[in-house]
């Protein structure tokens, strides 16, 4: 293995007054986990928060945010201490213009996975991993090598004739929800829709937008919802697609699973298994580009795309946090909690943390103990789709790097718009151009 070259954080540079900074003599006073120096670079605030702060509350969100590798796991791994009953909770209030607007499209999320800690859950959990197994990701592998070929050919056209490139939304964005459409045997909607209501539902849900772009955005999350919810009901999906399983699916007293769990079910896999996968995928990408002779590499080296993902994913994931609230007062890295304290996991920090990742800074692919990442979660949670998501970021950056050996990072690549959402971050663009 070679030796590999230091990081340079998520896009280079820190925070113009961040940790450490002569003008913050309270460096978490000037926290904000929606604003521009954090979603550039987190890791100096993730950094301060484990060593300072491992348990603190944000005044300005009201959470506790959680941030060494040992109480994440510790939380992830007991449930009933620390329950997911808020994970798929709005970050920021819904307003009563967009509420009338998810009224009337009979938008309700009951407990289904994430957000599911009642007798439902394992039931509800094997139908999903039954289309997300070993055996079915090994089988989709040329389905995503085909879906991924067809997309860097119009990327190939594209270079040609402008010279430049988006591999995010032209390749990154589009792979994962084209192959999930397939293996989950999705009709009645085009890709693009699909991308559309999903991005629309992660910024409403997990993001800071003003009235404006809330009311923007709900018309989109109920256009989704009510899809979802005629698609479930009309009872016309193939009995071997996602859906008909859940039609089929009955819960532990024995009734059929109601329409609106289903639909809860499905809101989340689609979400999940597109767009944060597509975003997992622009950055493995863009890492990979900007990381010297790592290009050439991944195209060449047996298992090296693999290793680098897995890298990628402890030190980058696209989901950055993840929601828990306390079932009852209790103790947590020397802070005492109430019940009903709503916890932030700092997923991103836990794979920087010095104490299980030595030199954490350092991108280093082949790393011994990469896989203790909570990058997926762990426990009765843990993301069911993480094989595919796995597989779906390797294949891409292979093919990638094999089908556009010439490209480089555009000009523009060392700053690109971020997606800085509670829980969600990547680049939003990942421009190439030729050598």
């Amino acid at each position: 293995m070679d030796t590999p070259a230091p990081d340079s954080g998520a896009t280079g540079g820190g925070p113009a007054a961040g940790p450490g900074s002569a003008d913050a003599p309270d460096p978490l006073g000037l926290l904000d986990l929606f604003g521009d120096p954090f979603v550039r670079d987190p890791y100096p605030w993730l950094d301060l928060l484990r060593s300072e702060s491992p348990v603190h509350h944000d005044p300005v969100t009201g959470l506790w945010l959680v941030s060494r590798h040992q109480d994440v796991r510790r939380v992830l791994l007991d449930p009933d201490a620390f329950l997911p009953d808020n994970a798929q909770n709005a970050v920021t209030p819904l307003p009563v213009p967009v509420l009338r607007v998810l009224a009337r499209a009979g938008f309700t999320l009951p407990p289904a996975l994430a957000n599911n800690g009642t007798p439902s859950h394992p039931g509800l959990r094997r139908v999903v991993t039954r289309f997300f197994n070993a055996r079915r990701v090994e089988a989709a592998v040329p389905v995503i090598e085909r879906i991924a070929g067809e997309l860097l050919d119009g990327v190939r056209a594209q270079l040609d004739s402008t010279g430049g490139c988006d591999l995010f939304t032209a390749y990154a964005q589009v792979l994962p929800c084209r192959v999930l459409m397939e293996l989950l045997g999705i009709r009645g909607v085009d890709p693009a829709t699909l991308i559309r209501w999903s991005d629309a539902s992660l910024e409403l849900f997990w993001g800071r937008p003003a009235l404006e772009r809330q009311l923007e955005l709900v018309e989109l999350v109920a256009a989704f919802h009510q899809w979802l919810t005629e698609t479930v009901r009309s009872g016309t999906a193939p009995a071997d697609s996602f859906i008909g399983a859940l039609a089929r699916h009955h819960l532990p007293d024995g009734r059929p699973l109601d329409v609106a769990t289903a639909v809860g079910a499905c809101f989340f896999v689609f979400v999940a298994g597109q767009s944060t996968t597509g975003q997992l995928i622009a950055t493995v990408l863009r890492r990979a580009l900007a990381e010297s002779g790592m290009w050439p590499r991944v195209a060449a080296e047996a298992g090296l795309a693999e290793a680098w993902v897995e890298e990628t994913l402890r030190r980058e994931p696209p989901v950055t946090t993840w929601r828990r609230v306390t079932a009852r007062t209790t103790e947590l890295g020397g802070a005492q909690l109430p019940a009903d304290a709503q916890l932030l996991l700092m997923l991103m920090g836990t794979g920087s943390d010095p104490e299980v990742f030595p030199q954490p800074e350092r991108m280093c692919p082949h790393r011994e103990n990469v896989r203790h990442h909570l990058a997926f979660g762990v426990g009765r949670h843990r993301c069911p789709g993480a094989s595919l998501a796995r597989t779906e970021a390797a294949v891409a950056l292979r093919a990638a790097s094999r089908a556009l050996p010439e490209v480089r990072p555009a000009a523009e690549a060392a700053e690109p718009p971020m997606l800085g959402l509670l829980s969600f971050r990547a680049p939003l663009k990942v421009a190439v151009e030729p050598r």
